[in-house]
């Protein structure tokens, strides 16, 4: 063989031998931000072979898990996906007592169940009544939940708050009082709240009774199930806040500080909040960046206060219980040491209202409310901790709640990649946004596209956002013509 032939076979042969390593190379993936959503993408990418490197900006993992040592979760049915994590670790949820499964209420003071209240404030029972068939009609009009869009008549709902829809109901005062801190607990302001967003997830929900809501106790909390996802993943990097994220032919490169990380693909698992302070090259797109400013986040500050003993007594304050003087959501938590410890959640313009003021006389304000119904409370106080969601410039809120017309502009939109990086968080989630099932399902849903994009694979719109315009309200109806469902919404 000549030396001309013998230079051109090694030159077949490396070609080939690089293509072989090309193709053997183990593939690469960030994931920036160590919440359940980013957790999930890690250990599904990790588990198909990738090579996981996993940021977070705080200096523990977790994200916005909650500070219940014992959260409620749903069944099996509700939150499928939360469930197949728990027997993956091998985590058990506590079947939830009977009296638990059900709402109760905290009306000056005392607590009811539904069957108390009907005895003593029948009046007030109506109109919890008339509210969730009011609801139930809404979210029967809606024939799939993932296209809450579909014709006229729904997109006007994004154009209607929910506060407008329940001046409408006219609901007895306590009873009114009561709607509205379950929805600013679930979800935010019924002021800021799009009644479409209100009427999609009442869909998403439809069919399955409200016990199922309260189907069990996490011990650990959501806490538990991020530290089993996390002692999977080979590399977490805390304290490492990302600046920029700049796409190139055959990578991508992210800057935290000084430092430069690169992979082949990026999953982003922050909150809007937190993406809108990350520079990205290439761009959003400019309704992405209008997303940013503009998406409604839930308000939340949650706090767990810890007395030397139960000063409640044996009023029933576990599972979901609301209060008709905006305390929020409250339940008792094991105390580990004696004592007897109250989670507390102030929502919407409640805990809104409180950011001007520090984290002790944030608790003071409510000892000061709660002590009015159980006096002692204060004495028998010895501590707290608590979590300031909208004071967290780096969740810049609790989790997602489409404000009034924002579905008709930003309905599914972060479910479409940009390039090499694709999004998850409990925001991108269509049907459980704001909720831990959201959150893993996201992430499921992230890894797999960037397992789909390394393939070579289109990953497409998953649904067009509508155009961004406004919905005109129906013309009212003729002289004498009986009034249909929607258009009473609208008078």
């Amino acid at each position: 063989m000549t030396a001309t032939w013998r230079a051109l076979a090694l030159i077949i042969v490396g070609g080939l031998s690089a293509t072989a390593l090309a193709k053997d190379k183990q593939p690469t993936a960030i994931v920036i931000g160590g919440g359940m959503a980013g957790l999930t993408s890690a250990v599904e990418l990790q588990a198909k072979g990738w090579q996981v490197t996993l940021l977070e900006a705080k200096p523990s993992i977790g994200g916005r898990s909650g500070l219940a040592a014992s959260e409620w979760v749903g069944s099996a049915k509700l939150q499928p996906t939360l469930y197949h994590y728990l027997d993956q670790y091998k985590l058990k949820a506590v079947p939830a007592p009977d009296y638990v499964r059900n709402p109760g209420y905290l009306v000056n003071g005392r607590y009811f169940s539904e069957a108390d209240l009907q005895k003593e404030a029948p009046s007030t029972v109506e109109g919890l009544k008339r509210f969730d068939k009011s609801l139930d009609d809404l979210a029967a009009s809606i024939d799939d939940p993932l296209k809450p869009l579909a014709n006229h008549t729904l997109q006007t709902l994004d154009s209607i708050s929910v506060a407008r829809w329940l001046e409408k109901l006219n609901l007895p005062p306590t009873a009114k009082a009561l709607v509205d801190q379950r929805i600013r607990s679930r979800y935010d302001e019924p002021s800021r709240l799009s009644l479409l967003y209100l009427a999609q997830q009442a869909r998403v929900y439809r069919g399955l009774p409200d016990t199922e809501m309260r189907a069990a106790r996490l011990p650990g909390g959501s806490q538990g199930l991020a530290q089993a996802m996390a002692k999977q993943v080979k590399t977490i990097k805390t304290n490492a806040r990302v600046s920029a994220i700049v796409q190139e032919k055959d990578g991508v490169t992210v800057k935290v500080g000084d430092t430069r990380y690169s992979a082949d693909f990026v999953v982003l698992a922050v909150p809007l909040p937190a993406l809108g302070k990350i520079s990205l090259a290439p761009s959003l797109s400019a309704l992405q960046l209008r997303a940013l400013k503009d998406i409604n986040y839930g308000w939340r500050d949650q706090m767990l206060l810890q007395f030397k003993k139960p000063v409640w007594g044996k009023s029933r304050l576990s599972g979901e219980v609301y209060s008709d003087q905006g305390l929020g959501m409250l339940w008792v938590e094991p105390a580990l040491k004696g004592g007897a410890n109250l989670l507390i959640n102030l929502s919407g313009d409640n805990a809104r209202l409180m950011q001007a003021f520090g984290d002790r006389q944030v608790v003071d304000q409510v000892l000061i409310r709660f002590d009015k119904h159980f006096p002692g409370a204060r004495e028998q106080f010895k501590g707290y901790e608590l979590r300031r969601y909208g004071k967290d410039a780096l969740a810049g809120g609790a989790y997602l709640a489409y404000g009034p017309g924002e579905i008709s502009l930003y309905w599914r939109l972060w479910e479409q990649p940009l390039g090499r990086v694709v999004f998850a968080g409990e925001h991108t989630d269509a049907l459980y946004p704001g909720t831990l099932e959201g959150a893993l399902r996201s992430g499921q849903r992230a890894a797999a596209q960037v397992i789909d994009l390394k393939a070579g694979k289109t990953v497409g719109p998953v649904e067009s956002v509508a155009e961004a315009k406004p919905v005109a309200a129906p013309e009212a109806s003729t002289k004498g013509e009986k009034k249909g469902f929607f258009s009473r919404l609208l008078d």
